[in-house]
């Protein structure tokens, strides 16, 4: 199931993705459009309820007359760095044996189609494809092989970074969390085997990152059960997984699009921060 959040009408909603409307949901003007794919509206969200309960307001939409958001807003990113090899390498160090942990603010998540932000004082801004976990039932303390069991569902990320910040600095916070360096999205897949995905990256149409989760050196399960340990995960949190080889700079005009294979391809223009 994909569950996207989307505005129409000044309203804001979630809502099922799908090819045709479910049983007992109307038709609001569907006719043909741009991807073939129409939204049934949701009631209320479905975080911490579960897939099986959610309910349905009656009414559908084709996807291309909403506007997509960010698919869910978490109290907190929590982020892994280094969880590829190849790039562990790529950033000059070697692959560490425990999931590096940073955070990024919950104002730093950004929608399809939203543009990415760069600040004026920053001289090289990264993007950085990623596999985002979504939390769907608080996590606590929680044990590898239950792990999956606090899983909502995976949606594409792009952990952007000022790597210039990064390396001044000697410490995360300010390069990676600017408002707008967290592009989500498109939605939320819940049905998902997380454990060998395609993952890639395409600047103005070229690839510069393509790997697949399987070379993570810490799997999603691994990842749930460290973190829970240090604090505990709420409905909509996010986890993002680590990035693989090929990060390189963005630069005003460009468009930069992350794909995960099972999900589909979150594409986020870019320019100055005014």
């Amino acid at each position: 199931m994909r569950i996207a959040r989307f505005s129409r009408d000044d309203t804001v909603a979630y809502g099922v993705v799908e090819e045709s409307a479910p049983d007992g949901v109307a038709s609001a003007g569907i006719g043909p459009d741009t991807d073939g794919l129409i939204i049934a509206e949701l009631q209320g969200h479905p975080f911490g309820v579960g897939t099986e309960s959610v309910r349905y307001t009656g009414q559908s939409y084709p996807v291309a007359d909403v506007r997509l958001l960010a698919p869910v807003l978490p109290t907190k990113v929590v982020c892994i760095g280094k969880n590829y090899a190849d790039h562990a390498r790529e950033m000059g160090g070697e692959p560490p044996a425990r999931p590096i942990l940073f955070l990024k603010p919950p104002t730093s998540v950004i929608g399809p189609g939203e543009p990415i932000r760069m600040p004026l004082d920053s001289g090289r801004v990264d993007y950085e494809a990623e596999l985002a976990v979504v939390i769907g039932t608080p996590a606590v303390d929680v044990p590898r092989e239950r792990a999956l069991e606090h899983v909502f569902g995976y949606t594409c990320a792009n952990d952007v970074t000022a790597r210039d910040q990064q390396q001044i600095d000697g410490q995360w916070t300010r390069a990676k969390g600017y408002d707008t360096f967290c592009p989500l999205g498109p939605w939320i897949e819940t049905e998902l085997d997380p454990g060998d995905l395609a993952l890639r990256a395409e600047l103005d149409g070229t690839v510069k990152q393509d790997s697949r989760t399987s070379l993570l050196l810490h799997d999603v399960p691994t990842l749930i059960s460290y973190i829970s340990h240090v604090m505990t995960l709420l409905p909509g949190d996010v986890i993002l997984t680590g990035t693989p080889e090929g990060v390189g700079p963005i630069q005003d005009g460009q468009t930069i699009a992350i794909t995960v294979e099972g999900i589909g391809t979150l594409t986020n223009p870019v320019t100055l921060r005014k």
